[in-house]
């Protein structure tokens, strides 16, 4: 196999820090998020999330952008050079992405189909009680959706890490968060009354949405909303699907790492506040407490639609704003997803990127295929290992995100706590005599208690705490 010598790079650590943030921002974030916030006590998720971002997170952001930096090499391969005994880890990483492609373009498909019903003024049809599983059971149009979804983010990763990806992204996320912000404010101003009388507005359901209340939780349902919230953090800074190691192996090594981790961890956090604002308040103010039961897409597709037609008028702009808003959020983590698969064919086989981008495009368009499919023709359901009923999306859903993800997270905190040391990522962060900062905490961490969080993350996904 000939080595590479003609790597890519980000053009700077604002390109790196924009890539990284637009990645983190996706689906996940944007109805998963708000979901559990609403689901688990509000203050009090969102008080667990930002003490563990401020230390699970940022220990495992920091260990895998310095593994991809000093090995500049893709998850597939990034392992074993760190250890030649735990490449392993590295097929578990570069699983990860692989399942998770083709039913997050599927997805992106919905989305897209959602903007164009805003577009042409048909939200009030969006809002009818069928119309999300009438459109996702259907032959053609989840199909084509899907199609033009993936089109845009192959296209983008075809053109590189410059000309494409950092490209875009530079575009892509300033849009994003102006738009975030915009409908996060207006979502505060937002009042709703009952046939009843009863009143409710946006500001109650921003006091619902941050403020904790611990006199309401036990020992028990506080340490399910702990688990929760560590198992949002890998959608929110995209840590053990192998997207941060591809990414910091195109970082420069004159670049101040721990200073671009820093920004990334504060604007990971601050959009997934962002996020539960735009949507907590506006879904409390017109369907109260229990409008925010819905999880996942029933969320966003059955919700959210319901809000926006109450709002008259200026629903259908807002509920176009606010799709706009997801897909922009799809798109760039669909990239960052779609690139860790590119880049560790490419480090593995020696492919050229145009090679192995038509590869990863043919076997992304099989899989969504048949992933549309399985709300149709291919409908079945299985009962999973934590007691849910799925289909084929749940199922690969299922596998990475509750089984693969904690499981690479863990290996990797073992190879680098006990096997090889935390001198390893200590070494590279603080290559050009750059400071490492909360390197004490980095330490506890790695070694002691985030293998802890993660093997109880594993447990949950059998279930064991939801009985």
């Amino acid at each position: 196999m000939k080595k590479q010598t003609n790597r890519s790079s980000f053009s700077g650590q604002l390109g790196f820090i924009m890539a990284a943030a637009g990645s983190a921002v996706g689906l996940g974030n944007i109805w998963r998020f708000p979901y559990l916030a609403a689901k688990d006590g509000g203050g009090v998720f969102i008080f667990c999330y930002i003490i563990l971002a401020l230390t699970f997170g940022f220990s495992l952001l920091t260990t895998e952008v310095a593994i991809g930096r000093k090995t500049k090499q893709s998850p597939l391969t990034a392992y074993g050079k760190i250890n030649r005994h735990w490449k392993g880890i590295g097929v578990l990483a570069c699983l990860v992405p692989i399942l998770i492609l083709p039913y997050y373009c599927s997805i992106g498909g919905w989305v897209f189909k959602y903007l164009t019903i805003y577009l042409t003024n048909q939200g009030a049809e969006a809002a009818t009680g069928e119309y999300f599983s009438g459109y996702i059971s259907g032959t053609f149009q989840p199909l084509i959706y899907m199609l033009i979804f993936f089109g845009i983010t192959a296209i983008i990763v075809y053109r590189g890490v410059e000309q494409g990806i950092e490209r875009y992204i530079k575009i892509l996320m300033p849009i994003l968060v102006v738009l975030v912000i915009g409908i996060s404010v207006f979502s505060l101003t937002l009042e709703h009354t009952e046939p009843n009388g009863v009143v409710r507005t946006g500001l109650e359901g921003l006091k619902v949405y941050l403020v904790p209340n611990f006199s309401e939780i036990s020992i028990k349902e506080f340490f399910i909303i702990l688990i929760d919230a560590l198992g949002q953090l890998f959608f929110s800074i995209s840590v053990a699907m192998g997207i941060m190691v591809a990414y910091g192996s195109y970082v420069r090594k004159d670049t101040d790492l721990m200073h671009s981790i820093n920004q990334i961890e504060f604007f990971d956090t601050l959009i997934a506040l962002l996020a539960g604002l735009m949507i907590v308040p506006a879904v409390f103010t017109f369907m109260g407490a229990d409008g925010m039961s819905a999880s996942g897409p029933g969320l966003i597709f059955v919700s959210l639609p319901k809000v926006f037609t109450a709002m008259g008028g200026i629903g259908n702009i807002i509920g176009f704003t606010f799709f706009l808003i997801v897909s922009f959020a799809a798109v760039t983590s669909s990239v960052s997803v779609m690139e860790a698969i590119v880049s560790s064919i490419m480090d593995h086989f020696n492919f050229s990127r145009k090679k192995s981008t038509v590869i990863v495009s043919v076997y992304t368009l099989i899989i969504g295929c048949i992933v549309c499919l399985g709300y149709n023709s291919l409908f079945f359901e299985l009962t999973l290992p934590n007691g849910t009923v799925g289909q084929i999306l749940d199922i690969l859903d299922y596998i990475s995100n509750n089984c693969l993800m904690p499981l690479v997270a863990l290996l990797t905190c073992i190879l680098i706590g006990w096997v090889v040391k935390p001198d390893v990522i200590i070494e590279e962060v603080t290559q050009g005599k750059y400071k490492f900062r909360r390197k004490w905490l980095y330490i506890m961490m790695i070694k002691f208690i985030a293998p802890i969080m993660l093997f109880l993350l594993l447990l949950q996904s059998t279930g064991l705490f939801n009985s």
